[in-house]
């Protein structure tokens, strides 16, 4: 019990998947603790199985019998408990995944912004102004963004742990992420794909704005150009 605490303090930090920020990474952390949790359960049953296997008596049966036992454990733990198992991982997995996709908002419009991976860094972009950050990527808070991710060499993969799950960015390809951050904050993300030789170094800054912040920022540099 001592060692529990000890245990969970690494379920945070800037680069947990547990510690979400946003929608579509809070689906993915409640599929893991759901997932975690079943198979907790299953573990218990199947330790308890066999402890019990181990100490009973199992008495004089025919081979009819024995065989007739071992089928059952073959369809039960070899065909029943698997098939459930993938069942409700695809049942609550699909509509974990739901929030990532650049579906219409309920409300509004979503903001578009578009990364292009290159060896080893990351260019971000936004559509109709001059803007180019790099490694770096300003959004507003509380709005659903579109990253249109596509790569200018090799794959690479765009993923920020605490917003959303992993894409992958492709060359001659476009793949569309859908994050959102639920408050202001700075969210690291990393390339998530072996690039090559600085791969390990190829990181990204989401910094997320109160909304009016983000829309003078946007003001702000088209003026500036």
């Amino acid at each position: 019990m001592l060692g529990i605490p000890l245990l969970l303090s690494g379920c945070g930090g800037p680069f947990s998947t547990l510690d979400p920020g946003g929608p579509g990474a809070a689906g993915i952390a409640w599929l893991w603790w759901g997932m975690f949790g079943y198979a907790s359960v299953v573990l218990v049953g199947l330790v308890w199985l066999w402890l019990h296997a181990m100490r009973r008596d199992p008495g004089n049966i025919s081979d009819k019998q024995a065989q007739t036992l071992q089928n059952r454990w073959i369809f039960w733990g070899g065909l029943v408990l698997p098939s459930v198992s993938v069942s409700l991982i695809l049942a609550f997995g699909l509509p974990a995944g739901y929030p990532m996709l650049p579906t219409p908002p309920e409300e509004g419009e979503a903001v578009r912004i578009n990364v292009e991976g290159h060896q080893w860094r990351f260019e971000t972009s936004y559509p109709g102004t001059d803007i180019v950050l790099e490694n770096h990527m300003l959004i507003p808070a509380g709005v659903p963004i579109d990253v249109y991710l596509t790569s200018a060499d090799v794959i690479h993969s765009f993923w920020v742990p605490r917003l959303s799950g992993k894409q992958d960015m492709v060359p001659g390809h476009t793949n569309v992420l859908r994050i959102m951050a639920d408050e202001p904050g700075r969210f690291r993300g990393h390339c998530a794909e072996f690039c090559g030789l600085d791969h390990a170094h190829m990181k990204l800054v989401v910094e997320a704005l109160e909304p009016q912040e983000f829309d003078a920022w946007l003001e702000e540099s088209r003026t500036d150009e």
